[in-house]
């Protein structure tokens, strides 16, 4: 009855020049839709709620967003506000709502607060590296659980020792602990590239004192040093001091404190440590003692080695074996593709050596994603006639993620008869993770998921 009483009025055709000219709204330009049937080229909801997000056209809120300097006035609604954040609902029409027109947000940066709003109005989330951790912030501030997951995911799945000391105290603040922990895993396994990152000069101290007394980091000692040194140096500059090494002594505070100097070698301490001036003549006579004397004085630094990380073999033979005039290398490539479903660090790869005696070769190890170079090394390793396998190492682990084959290498060079696989397996469970594996077009001397070189995966997890 209603269809034949009010009969469907004709709507003019949607061309794609209508659609464009209605769809200009951007995150810096405010959009007044000209016409007086917009609506009707959109079909959903969602795409009408969408037109209206940064604004002016029937807007009744604005908020002045940014710091002094750098505020951007953007037009808001605050029925569309209230549905997507309690705080906006609190803010417009709680007991304490005060009916401001214009809001003032200094604590938050206009393109971090528009991408909140981009996605209240158009349900689409849109993150950006160098904007996802203010966006975290301002989705945190007004409640909004979806896009705060969001961001937490973001930075989760581009974390890497280049960023991950910043994150972690990022992720500290913003009551993170999934964050916190993945952070954590990161800066253990690939410590010294974490500790000579950018980002770790700009981590506040805090965050450094939790990083130095942190028992597992994987990383010489000396490292740790030079990364507190370079960390002071640039609070000096944010303390408008000059980097003198008192006034980097002065910053760090009680945190020289837990730098392990005793637990270097004598050789590092009387040649770097002793002579830096970082320690006073006291300090420096106490430890010179710790190392040298039967009657060791009482420091106040922790003596201990760090324990570090342990690493982890994932052996893909059930057996080995030797036969004469078989498994030389004389230069050619043994590979194999890997994938894991949890993230790990692959530290180095163990090897098999000489069948006839003891020998030694040259490895060239590298890995791959893609055809693109993680992780590359060359080095010798001893063999001493047995079927054990021998350990050789990145200088720093690779990074490697879930659910993506990379390509394990290595060029031998020896010319003696060597151990080989069998009994190969597809997949392997190691503690948590799981290995699959499958052969590779790289591989030039016979090595495959049956049998070959590169028995074990060296890594941390």
């Amino acid at each position: 009855m209603a269809a034949e009483l009010y009969p469907a009025k004709k709507l003019p055709p949607v061309t794609a020049s209508a659609v464009q000219q209605y769809q200009q709204q951007n995150i810096s330009n405010n959009n007044t839709i000209q016409g007086c049937n917009w609506q009707g080229l959109y079909p959903t909801i969602r795409e009408r709620n969408a037109v209206m997000f940064n604004n002016e056209l029937m807007a009744d809120v604005h908020f002045v967003v940014g710091p002094p300097g750098g505020t951007q006035r953007v037009p808001g609604h605050k029925y569309v506000l209230a549905v997507g954040s309690s705080v906006f609902h609190a803010m417009f029409y709680g007991e304490l709502a005060e009916g401001e027109d214009e809001i003032r947000i200094p604590d938050v940066e206009p393109p971090s607060f528009l991408a909140m709003l981009k996605y209240i109005y158009c349900d689409e989330i849109d993150l950006c590296a160098d904007t996802v951790l203010a966006t975290l912030y301002a989705a945190k501030k007004y409640i909004v659980p979806h896009l705060a997951r969001a961001c937490v995911t973001f930075l989760e799945t581009s974390l890497s020792a280049r960023n991950a000391c910043v994150l972690l105290s990022q992720s500290c603040l913003f009551e993170e602990p999934d964050l916190t922990q993945r952070c954590w895993e990161v800066i253990d396994a690939q410590a010294e590239l974490a500790l000579r990152s950018e980002g770790f000069c700009d981590i506040d101290s805090q965050t450094l004192e939790s990083i130095l007394r942190r028992e597992t980091l994987n990383a010489k000692e000396t490292v740790v040093l030079e990364a507190a040194l370079n960390w002071a140096e640039a609070e000096c500059h944010r303390q408008e001091l000059q980097p003198t090494m008192e006034n980097k002594r002065l910053v760090l505070g009680k945190a020289v404190y837990l730098i392990r100097i005793p637990a270097m070698s004598l050789d590092d301490f009387a040649n770097g440590v002793a002579q830096s001036g970082v320690l006073t003549l006291n300090e420096t006579n106490d430890i010179f003692l710790w190392f040298t004397a039967a009657r060791k004085p009482e420091l106040p630094f922790v003596c201990n080695p760090r324990k570090g990380l342990t690493p982890q073999k994932c052996h893909r033979f059930q057996s080995c074996a030797y036969r004469s005039n078989q498994w030389r290398y004389r230069g050619r490539c043994d590979s194999i593709q890997f994938a894991v479903d949890k993230r790990v660090f692959i530290a180095g790869f163990g090897l098999y050596g000489s069948s006839c005696g003891s020998a030694e070769y040259q490895a060239k190890i590298e890995l791959k994603r893609q055809g693109v170079t993680l992780g590359l090394a060359v080095i010798k390793y001893f063999s001493d006639g047995s079927s054990s396998t021998f350990p050789v190492f990145f200088e720093y682990p690779v990074q490697v993620e879930p659910d993506t084959f990379y390509t394990a290498s290595v060029v031998l060079d020896g010319n003696e008869l060597s151990y080989f696989g069998q009994e190969g397996m597809t997949e392997v469970q190691c503690g948590k993770v799981t290995f699959q594996f499958q052969c590779s077009s790289d591989s030039t001397n016979g090595t495959g998921v049956q049998g070959g070189q590169i028995p074990e995966l060296i890594f941390y997890a």
